[in-house]
Formats: structure tokens, C-alpha cells, sequence
């Protein structure tokens, strides 16, 4: 099981068979307690809470970071993972989600899903017996997030009072963000090209959360405005997956939109640069940027790993 040791362990316990869809499912508490896990299994690893468990992934989109980190995360904790790709199972061929759910729940110990819609991954959560994690949707990336967070609290040492940056387009990435930094009240600054804006429900949302934690969720338009004395400068590709027909009208759209050394200058001497990759170098970030002394992106990529491994530990509970 998690060691006594991690002085998280009894908020973390509370997480078990719990499903992670949203990162409004956690409260500020939990977000501290994985994030404090997360750092924990990354110092030790010879921790292994989930021997005989099985991580099932469904994935119905891409992916490199998710998928590796996943896999290798559940291998490290003492488990295994099932690759379920959906065009070799019957979902893909028409099998309901509520059939294909209930019989994963015999099966696996935990679901990792990445899909487009939201909803498809709540019917499998309402459906499962066991945890449903969200390993990305088109509305939000939560595992993507604790990773960050993790990034900016080695770096740091703390969230709480810090400024995050996010330049680009108003996507899953951003929904996330706004959730995990109201959560831990960090400050957030978006700068979107109009009409590339989050949800507003997400933002409605946030801006509830951070009258709690005592931070800002602001809405810019000028990545230069959003850029001063910031802690984090963070940015994702312009098209994202689904999106690659719309790749023209977006070049010309978000130019302008791009983290360089220019808009890093403004920044706080010690701010650093985050990608959740995959990267468009010369699009959305520079080479220069994204190489240089202040990037963290290689960091926060590993992170992924590492923060997985505490949101599987917490889920799925201790091997019995």
C-alpha cells in the first residue's frame, strides 16, 4: 500500500474507487495530496501499492505521453496495463458503451479512456463498477494538469500566489487549468484571439473557485499584457486533434500568439516554459523557447509518469 511515510496517505486513501473525470472532482485538499504523491513515488521507486491490479486503456485518439506514461506508471507500481484499442474490440464495431463497461468491470481494475466527447466518458463511468479516469477529452485533460502542477511546484516550491500564462487557443488544456489553478490558487492569465476563447461555463466556474483560494482568472487578448511578471508561460499547439482542417484559418488567426524570447523577456526573471507537446516549433512556440535555459517542458513531460502513478495508487487503493 502507499507508505505511511507519505504524509498524504489518509487523503489520498478517501480517493479510493473513485472516478477522475474532471479535475472538479477534487478538492483543493485531494489536488495538494496527489501533488505531494506524485513527488513522493517519484523519489521512491521502489514502492509497488498495485501488484495484481490491471490498468485497461481506451483510447480512441492518438497518443504518445499518455499511453507511455500510463503504461509505464502501472509497471512501476507493481501492475500491468491492457491496451484496448477500440478498433479491435467490439465498441468499435457498435457494442453499446453500457455493455462494453460492464464487462471491462469484470475484467480490469481501472479504465483510462481518452475519447472526444465528455459525455461517452461519463456513460462509461456510470456504467463501470471500477474507476474511470480521464486520459483526455475534447473538454478537458486532468492528468495533463496535475502534471504542470507538479512542474511548478519543483520549481517553486509552492503554487499558492504564483502567475501562470497561457497563450493560444481556449481548449481542454485551458479548462483544466483553470480548474487546477483556482484549486490551489494560483493566479491565471489567458490570451486568446477572439472567438478562440474557453467555455464560459469553465470560466464561470473557476472564477467561483478562486473567490475561495483568494487568486485571479483573467481574459486578455494581448500576450504581451498577460505575459508581465508571469511565473509560467504555457501554450499548446493552435489545431489540436480533430481540428487539422481548420490548421490554415488558425495560422493566421493566432499570430502573434507565440511564446518566444520577446514575450519571455517580459516575464519574471525566474518564470519558465511549459509545452504539453506535441510542439509546432515556429507556430505556437520558438525553438529558441522551447530549448532555451528557461524551458521546463522535458521536465513536465516526465511528470506525466509521476502524477499518474499517484492518481492510479489513489484510485485503485491498496493491493489486497
Amino acid at each position: 500500500m502507499i507508505s505511511e511515510e507519505d504524509p498524504s496517505s489518509g487523503v489520498i486513501h478517501r480517493l479510493a474507487g473513485k472516478d477522475l473525470l474532471s479535475l472538479d472532482d477534487l478538492d483543493t485538499l485531494q489536488m495538494h495530496a496527489l501533488l505531494d504523491t506524485a513527488q513522493y513515488y517519484k523519489a521512491h521507486r521502489e514502492v509497488r501499492p498495485l501488484v495484481g491490479k490491471t490498468l485497461g486503456l481506451l483510447f480512441r485518439k492518438a497518443s504518445t505521453r499518455t499511453r507511455v506514461s500510463f503504461m509505464v506508471a502501472m509497471y512501476h507500481l507493481g501492475g500491468e496495463a491492457i491496451d484496448l484499442n477500440p478498433n479491435v474490440i467490439q465498441v468499435g464495431r457498435g457494442e453499446s458503451v453500457k455493455d462494453t463497461a460492464r464487462v471491462l468491470s469484470r475484467y480490469v481494475d481501472a479504465l483510462a479512456i481518452r475519447t472526444f466527447e465528455q459525455a461517452e466518458l461519463e456513460e462509461f463511468a456510470d456504467y463501470c463498477s471500477i474507476p474511470v479516469i480521464n486520459a483526455l477529452t475534447d473538454l478537458e485533460h486532468p492528468c495533463q494538469i496535475l502534471a504542470d502542477l507538479l512542474t511548478m511546484k519543483e520549481t517553486f516550491g509552492t503554487l499558492k500566489g504564483l502567475t501562470m500564462v497561457y497563450i493560444g487557443d481556449g481548449n481542454n488544456i485551458v479548462h483544466s487549468l483553470l480548474l487546477g489553478c483556482a484549486k490551489v490558487g494560483m493566479n491565471l492569465n489567458i490570451a486568446t484571439p477572439p472567438g478562440y476563447e474557453p467555455l464560459s461555463s469553465m470560466v464561470a466556474r473557476a472564477q467561483e473557485i478562486a473567490t475561495q483560494t483568494d487568486c485571479t482568472i483573467s481574459l486578455l487578448k494581448d500576450p504581451e499584457e498577460a505575459a508581465k511578471d508571469a511565473h509560467a508561460l504555457y501554450t499548446d499547439v493552435w489545431a489540436s486533434m480533430g481540428q487539422e482542417e481548420e490548421a490554415e484559418i488558425r495560422q493566421r488567426a493566432f499570430a502573434g500568439y507565440q511564446i518566444n524570447d520577446e514575450l519571455c523577456a517580459l516575464a519574471n526573471p525566474r518564470a519558465i516554459v511549459l509545452h504539453c507537446l506535441p510542439a509546432h516549433r515556429g507556430e505556437e512556440i520558438s525553438e529558441e523557447a522551447l530549448e532555451g535555459p528557461q524551458s521546463r517542458v522535458w521536465d513536465q513531460a516526465e511528470n506525466r509518469l509521476h502524477a499518474q502513478k499517484a492518481i492510479l495508487a489513489a484510485l485503485l487503493g491498496p493491493s489486497t
